[in-house]
C-alpha cells in the first residue's frame, strides 16, 4: 500500500492507494502553525490511513518547496515553518520508516504520468497554476528533481521574452523581479487586473467577466494566455516533453487549451507546436496521489 500526504498551506491530506491506484483511505485536516505540530499531524494522518485501510504502507510527502538533496534541508517553501528544517530525517525518526519527499508540482507530474493525463508517456511536465506557478517533471513515472533538486522550478525563472512595458518586472516574494509566478497564475491574473483597472477582482470573477464580454477582463486574459504560452515555448525548447499537464485553479479555464497552443508556436524555436496540453485527470487529488506513488517502483 502507498500512503501519500499533501502538505498545503491551509490543509493536509492523506490518501492510501493499492498497487492498482484504488483508494483505500483518505483524511484531511487543517495545517497546524508550528513545525512540531505539523510533524505530529503527519504522523497522525499516517496512523489514521493505516487504521482505516487495515495495513501499513510506504510514505511519500508532497510539499510546497523542496528538500535539498545535498543537505536534507527544505528550502523555497511558502509554508515558512518548513524552511531550513531536516523534514525527511525528522519524519523518518517519528514514523520509523523511510520517507520520500518531493515538491508538490513534481507529485502532480508523477500522478499524471502513472495513471493520469500523461499515462504511458516518457516525459510528463506538470504545471500548477493556482495561487502560484509551480513546475514538475516526471520521467517514466518517476520524479526528475536534478542534482540540486531544482529541476523544473519554472515559477522563479523570468517571464520569457519580456515586452518593453513589462520591464523591469514585478517584485517577487523571493526577492527577484520578473518571476513567472508574478504573471502566470491566478494571483498574477488578479495583479494584472488591479494594475490595469485600479479595481480588485478575484480570478474566477475576471474569467466570468471575460466570458460576458468585458473588454478589460478580456485584455487581462489575453495577456495571461500569452505569458503562459511564452513559458511553454521556452520549456519546449529546453525539455520538449511528451505532454504538458495543468493543475491548480486556472487549469479549469477551458479556453486556455484552445487559446494557448497557437501562441506557443509564435515563440517556439521550431516550425510547429504539437505537444498536447491537458488538464490533470485527477484534479485536486493529483498531488496527494503523486506523493503516494513516489514509492510505486518499489512495489513487488
Amino acid at each position: 500500500m502507498f500512503i501519500g500526504i499533501d502538505w498545503g498551506g491551509t490543509k493536509m491530506e492523506v490518501v492510501a492507494l493499492d498497487r492498482r491506484g484504488d483508494e483505500r483511505a483518505r483524511k484531511r485536516v487543517a495545517t497546524p502553525t508550528t513545525y512540531a505540530d505539523c510533524l505530529a499531524a503527519v504522523a497522525d494522518l499516517v496512523g489514521a490511513a493505516e487504521q482505516q485501510a487495515g495495513e501499513s504502507g510506504t510514505v511519500g510527502l508532497g510539499i510546497p518547496g523542496s528538500p535539498n538533496p545535498l543537505t536534507g534541508l527544505v528550502r523555497n517553501s511558502n509554508a515558512v515553518v518548513l524552511n531550513g528544517k531536516p523534514l525527511g530525517r525528522d519524519l523518518e525518526a517519528r514514523l520509523g520508516r523511510p520517507v520520500r519527499i518531493a515538491n508538490d508540482a513534481n507529485c502532480l507530474a508523477v500522478s499524471e504520468a502513472v495513471d493520469g493525463a500523461g499515462e504511458g508517456l516518457h516525459a510528463v511536465f506538470g504545471i500548477i497554476i493556482g495561487t502560484g506557478h509551480g513546475g514538475g517533471l516526471a520521467l517514466d513515472g518517476r520524479v526528475h528533481a536534478g542534482f540540486q533538486g531544482l529541476a523544473a522550478e519554472v515559477g522563479h525563472y523570468p517571464l520569457p521574452w519580456m515586452k518593453p512595458e513589462e520591464y523591469p518586472g514585478h517584485l517577487c516574494w523571493c526577492g527577484k523581479r520578473g518571476c513567472l509566478e508574478q504573471y502566470a497564475c491566478g494571483t498574477g491574473l488578479e495583479l494584472d487586473y488591479r494594475l490595469s483597472t485600479g479595481a480588485e477582482r478575484k480570478a474566477r470573477d475576471i474569467i466570468a467577466d471575460k466570458r460576458a464580454g468585458d473588454a478589460s477582463a478580456l485584455a487581462v486574459y489575453e495577456r495571461f494566455a500569452d505569458r503562459l504560452a511564452r513559458s511553454l515555448a521556452l520549456l519546449t525548447n529546453i525539455v520538449d516533453p511528451d505532454v504538458f499537464v495543468l493543475g491548480g485553479g486556472m487549469s479549469n479555464v477551458d479556453e486556455l487549451y484552445d487559446d494557448v497552443p497557437p501562441r506557443v508556436a509564435e515563440y517556439l524555436f521550431g516550425d510547429t507546436f504539437k505537444t498536447p496540453i491537458r488538464k490533470a485527470r485527477h484534479g485536486d487529488s493529483s498531488g496527494v496521489r503523486g506523493a503516494a506513488f513516489l514509492w510505486k517502483e518499489a512495489a513487488p
